[in-house]
């Protein structure tokens, strides 16, 4: 339609342009002695034109001849930086690939030709490192730290995340600092610093952080727990041998982290340093409450069936208690039967101690009995059960 339009337009103008110039009968004189020239107006007109459009058609010819080498290299330069994004692009798509040797040398023509030199380094030295070319990665490394001050806070990232593959966590945690220190704390890094903090045996640090990538939901909440149980327990077994120390950081163990994992460990090691009633207050908070299907564990059982020191009768009647809850466990029945023994409590310890037995044959079950037949001199049952213990498993 807009074609349509100025088509029209054309015929038009053509027209009144000729009708103008029928319609006009005036004429140019021209006198310069002893010449005398007279000619019409129109043809001047058309002269005129005609010369303006040739004077016109002269000098663009000119300009363009002239201007021809710098267009000339301009172009070459275009197609230069063409070629070298180009280039770039292969090199991120090989290093995703997996094809870090192409990568590496794709980044390399891509940064000699000065397309995004900073994070042309960065690619390359993450293709070395893939490839376990330690120098070529250093090498690239320091290029894309001072090649383009832009890309600092992604060189760091970068650098963290290969020492925390490299297993190098403390100069990964050098790395976040600076990081930190310039960029803030974002969750990306926060998580590469709870790497590296496991890594260096930092729990108090991990405890710290995963706390913090908690609030901020960046992390499942199972994977979540399961961090918090590791900490925890290697920090257990820190302060084991040190049992000021231990009681100290069991009882900052918040509620709602006190996995049956924590108390079992907690447990263990308050009972090689002799404190039983501590151990048994740990595990009491577990299972008191405890839903069967989560903290309710044979092993929290075993070793409160153990515990030779604190208040022997107010541990049996708890006990006594969960076996209304749990009639049937095995692990239990066991536990009150040796309580039950070590009170001297003859009748009630070979009722739990067989009971046990039929829930399910163990060795340790066996075994007690034939203890406690012996205490009642009864040889011939001790007999049988030493015989039996033989073939049966252990609790």
């Amino acid at each position: 339609m807009k074609s349509l339009f100025w088509i029209l337009a054309l015929f038009a103008a053509a027209v009144a342009l000729a009708l103008g110039a029928r319609m006009n009968d005036g004429y140019l004189l021209l006198v310069l002695p002893p010449w005398r020239i007279e000619i019409s107006l129109n043809l001047f007109i058309l002269l005129l034109v005609l010369g303006f459009v040739g004077v016109y058609a002269a000098l663009r010819t000119f300009f363009l001849t002239a201007g021809m080498p710098q267009r000339a290299r301009e172009y070459r330069e275009r197609r230069q930086k063409e070629r070298a994004s180009l280039v770039f692009q292969d090199a991120v798509r090989l290093l995703f690939e997996g094809r870090f040797g192409q990568a590496l040398k794709k980044a390399s023509e891509a940064h000699a030709a000065g397309t995004a030199p900073g994070l042309s380094a960065l690619i390359a030295a993450r293709a070395a490192q893939r490839m376990r070319e330690g120098g070529k990665q250093r090498g690239w490394m320091q290029r894309a730290k001072l090649d383009d001050p832009r890309t600092e806070a992604a060189t760091l990232m970068l650098e963290a995340e290969m020492m925390n593959e490299a297993r190098r966590f403390d100069e990964a945690l050098v790395a976040l600092e600076r990081l930190q220190a310039t960029h803030g704390r974002h969750i990306a890094a926060l998580r590469l610093e709870l790497r590296a903090r496991q890594g260096a045996g930092d729990w108090d640090g991990v405890l710290k952080l995963v706390r913090q990538l908690a609030k901020r939901d960046a992390l499942p909440l199972e994977v979540v727990s399961e961090i918090k149980v590791q900490a925890h327990l290697a920090n257990i077994a820190r302060h084991a041998a040190d049992l000021g120390e231990l009681s100290a950081y069991l009882r900052g163990i918040a509620a709602d982290e006190r996995d049956w994992r924590i108390i079992l460990a907690a447990a263990r090691a308050l009972t090689a340093q002799g404190a039983d009633a501590e151990a048994q207050k740990q595990i009491e908070s577990v299972l008191v409450d405890a839903a069967p299907e989560s903290a309710w564990q044979p092993e929290l059982l075993v070793i409160y069936g153990r515990l030779a020191g604190g208040e022997q009768t107010a541990r049996i009647a708890r006990a006594e208690a969960w076996l209304r809850q749990h009639p049937d466990d095995a692990v239990l029945l066991l536990a009150l039967g040796r309580m039950c023994l070590r009170q001297r409590l003859w009748g009630k310890a070979q009722s739990y101690l067989e009971a046990s037995l039929a829930v399910a044959e163990s060795q340790e079950a066996h075994l007690e009995l034939a203890r406690l037949f012996d205490l009642l001199e009864r040889s011939e049952e001790a007999n049988q059960h030493y015989r039996a213990s033989a073939g049966s498993e252990v609790h």
